[in-house]
């Protein structure tokens, strides 16, 4: 299974996505604005990532105005966030095989390419 998970609007996502030629190798795109991620989904990303805090933004603009970087935040709290709003996920995510690379850092970009 190829499957990334982006933000269609986010100029970031879309660099990677063209870089990596990610929809002409067969991956299935989805934009988590408009197809939201559901909780098996987020579950099997956790299995692959480790924990939820590694799958957690904390770039999203709501992060601060939230006041969480003041607080103490759990697995469950990180998963329930990023449940609740899609901003919360750090992007893109992509799931090739047992493989899940997630973020934009150039080693991870790296990886993709050559996962795909």
């Amino acid at each position: 299974m190829k499957k990334i998970y982006h933000l269609s609007t986010c100029s970031t996502c879309q660099r990677i996505l063209q870089e990596t030629g990610a929809a002409r190798k067969g991956a299935v795109l989805q934009d988590i604005k408009t197809e939201k991620i559901t909780p098996a989904q987020l579950d099997e990303m956790k299995e692959k990532a480790g924990s939820y805090e590694a799958l957690f933004s904390r770039r999203s603009l709501k992060y601060k105005s939230m006041g969480l970087k003041d607080q103490t935040l759990t697995e469950k709290d990180y998963r329930r966030l990023i449940l609740e709003e899609y901003t919360f996920l750090k992007r893109p995510v992509a799931i090739v095989g047992d493989s899940i690379f997630v973020g934009s850092e150039k080693k991870t970009v790296e990886g993709l390419k050559a996962a795909l």
